[in-house]
């Protein structure tokens, strides 16, 4: 019996090259060819057994094991696989020999919570708008946050043209003149809580992921990271398409 079609992007994401909506981007910067030709379009389809599908002139292959890891990211490191800067890479923390990306990023000076695997069905779960799935932060900002600054940003604020708004803004401490609250978004944009505190007049100090969806940093320490069981994906895996 044949093989069913598959999307070219989700070949790639299924296969660990990286999430859907970057395999996305692979596949338009024209890296990626079809049995020797050039495809620019990410929906385009083949036969993931008789198409042969090259990346950067290596062929990649499909992979049927996933694995799904929690990872600490401490400051000082980059989510992305690769920097041209030279900077500490998160994924060299962890000592596994198989192509993995990070789903749900953060930046250089942000710590907390990633999830690293090769399943990009369960990346693009987590990280597209339409699921809806809660990230949670520990936020510290300089100053306080006014009852008219949590309204704001919880309404929605705009931010390069495209609204941003928290699902829900907690406080939770004070350190002298700074304040931490716990932030929770659906979306992952790059920058995210940093443009916000810009836009409302509070510097962010520090920030830290506790949270993606159900699962929570708990016990992992800076660096450190943990491969997760079935049982603690799966809510992930059945989110209604």
């Amino acid at each position: 019996m044949s093989a069913v079609l598959q999307r070219l992007s989700k070949f790639l994401s299924n296969s660990g090259i990286d999430s859907r909506r970057k395999s996305e981007e692979i596949i338009k910067a024209g890296r990626v060819l079809v049995n020797e030709i050039k495809v620019l379009e990410p929906q385009y389809r083949i036969n993931p057994i008789t198409d042969i599908v090259t990346f950067d002139n290596k062929t990649v292959l499909s992979s049927k094991l996933k694995t799904y890891i929690a990872l600490y990211k401490p400051v000082g490191y980059i989510s992305d696989l690769k920097d041209v800067r030279g900077r500490k890479l998160a994924r060299e923390l962890i000592n596994f020999d198989g192509k993995l990306f990070p789903v749900g990023r953060l930046d250089f000076n942000s710590e907390g919570l990633i999830i690293f695997t090769n399943d990009g069905d369960l990346g693009n779960k987590i990280m597209h708008p339409r699921y809806s799935v809660e990230k949670e932060y520990l936020v510290k900002l300089k100053g306080v946050l006014s009852d008219d600054d949590i309204s704001s940003i919880k309404k929605g604020i705009m931010i390069e043209g495209v609204p941003a708004r928290a699902i829900n803004i907690s406080y939770v401490s004070s350190a002298f003149n700074n304040h931490w609250y716990s932030i929770i978004l659906h979306e992952g944009r790059n920058r995210i809580i940093r443009k916000i505190g810009d836009v409302v007049g509070h510097r962010i100090l520090k920030i830290k992921r506790v949270r993606i969806g159900h699962l929570k940093l708990g016990s992992l320490s800076s660096g450190s990271y943990r491969f997760l069981k079935e049982r603690e994906i799966m809510p992930f895996k059945t989110s209604r398409d």
